[in-house]
């Protein structure tokens, strides 16, 4: 009998399809003088017979990963810092083009998308519940709470600065598994022809790229239109726009707005109806995705294997969320990967989590290079091989899992 969970949205049952181990708090890079046991917890996701909602079978407590010493940046990549750039500015021509406008954001960040905001002197709000990264919004103009955003933060933001026009939220959603005082913030907050707009990994780009290792503690649900449709029907909101985005691996960017304040654009018929003929929410297609899940990690392991038996060398390329799931599925350790090169210092001169793995600053990625590198920052790809020329000149090769094992 598959394990069985309650659906955080609509109560059913969550039926597993996918076990991925025990598994470290992804962003939880250890001092290398750091001997404490580590948190872990079972990851494993499944699909909701009711709503369709793939979502992880347990919940990691939301203080263990968002804190004062959170590690990611948004504006660590050229192409984020554009994409968010971008997309500020389509908002202050459309959802804040109107009289004293209002954007709230769940989850700023280091603030790289309000600052557009903050520059163009609109009324705005990052909601950003870890310490250091929103003190970086705070220190480049953007106005912060330091807080998580559930039902009484809106209307607490409501009382104190009216009602919103856009809410936003990026890489963000996804993490919250108590939905139900989100949106019921969200609709409170909301001025009638307001808009929530969010934008997350894709279920449908995961399946179809067998991106596995987008399945980690902090992202709790795996966002299909389908799901969403059911999930903002049954909180009193209407999906009315999709838009497929391309980083991160895959994304897309749904708008919810009221029952009736807007009509639905052709694209959220055309996605619906789209997943629908990929049967992407039936069981053996899910059960498809975990069959090839799991031959990546035997072909991996059998490929870094073999390369150590070689006396070659190979080093990680980002020390990412993504990767603690793919290291700790596999248990590569430091005999297989030397170290991980990332350019976040709050990283640096740490262990990558569960695995042990050093981390350690761009410089030592060519001290010199090595023969390989395995990318885990896989969704970065294009940009990372063009400022790494030298390596591949070097005769380095590039180390890939996504949609299979290959070496290029």
């Amino acid at each position: 009998m598959p394990n069985q969970s309650t659906c955080r949205v609509c109560a059913g049952t969550v039926t597993e399809f996918l076990d991925l181990g025990q598994q470290p708090l992804s962003d939880a890079f250890r001092l290398p003088e750091d001997t404490s046991a580590e948190f872990t917890y079972r990851l494993a996701v499944g699909a909701c017979a009711d709503c369709a909602m793939v979502q992880l079978m347990e919940e990691v407590p939301r203080e263990k990963m968002f804190h004062q010493d959170y590690p990611y940046l948004s504006q660590g990549s050229a192409v984020m810092r554009e994409h968010f750039r971008a997309l500020a500015e389509r908002f202050l021509s459309t959802e804040l083009a109107g009289e004293d406008p209002l954007v709230v954001e769940l989850g700023c960040n280091d603030g790289t998308m309000l600052r557009t905001v903050a520059a163009a002197g609109v009324r705005h709000l990052g909601v950003e519940p870890s310490g250091a990264v929103a003190d970086l919004a705070a220190e480049a103009g953007v106005r912060v709470r330091k807080d998580f955003f559930e039902e009484s933060t809106a209307l607490s933001i409501r009382d104190q600065d009216g009602p919103a026009d856009l809410v936003y939220a990026a890489n963000t959603f996804c993490h919250i598994p108590y939905v139900d005082s989100i949106l019921r913030g969200v609709v409170a907050l909301l001025k009638p022809g307001g808009a929530f707009v969010f934008e997350d990994p894709y279920l449908g780009d995961i399946v179809e790229q067998t991106s596995f290792d987008q399945i980690y503690d902090e992202h709790f649900f795996l966002f299909s239109a389908t799901s969403v449709d059911a999930m903002a029907r049954r909180h009193g909101l209407e999906l009315v726009d999709v838009e497929r985005l391309p980083v991160h691996g895959g994304e897309v960017r749904y708008t919810l707005a009221l029952p009736g304040a807007r009509t639905p654009s052709a694209a959220v018929a055309a996605l619906l109806a789209e997943e629908q003929a990929r049967g992407l929410h039936d069981r053996a297609v899910l059960d498809g995705f975990a069959d090839r899940v799991r031959a990546i990690r035997t072909d991996l392991l059998a490929l870094l294997e073999d390369l150590k038996a070689k006396g070659e060398r190979v080093v990680g390329y980002g020390a990412t969320a993504k990767s603690a799931t793919v290291t700790n599925l596999c248990g590569i350790g430091p005999d297989l990967v030397e170290f991980i090169s990332d350019t976040t210092p709050a990283k640096q001169h740490r262990l990558a989590p569960g695995s042990g793995i050093p981390v350690r600053p761009p410089a030592a990625f060519a001290d010199p290079h090595p023969g390989y590198a395995l990318l885990f920052a896989w969704n970065h790809a294009a940009e990372i091989m063009a400022k790494e020329e030298a390596f591949r000149e070097a005769g380095g090769k590039w180390i890939l899992y996504v949609p299979d094992v290959h070496v290029v």
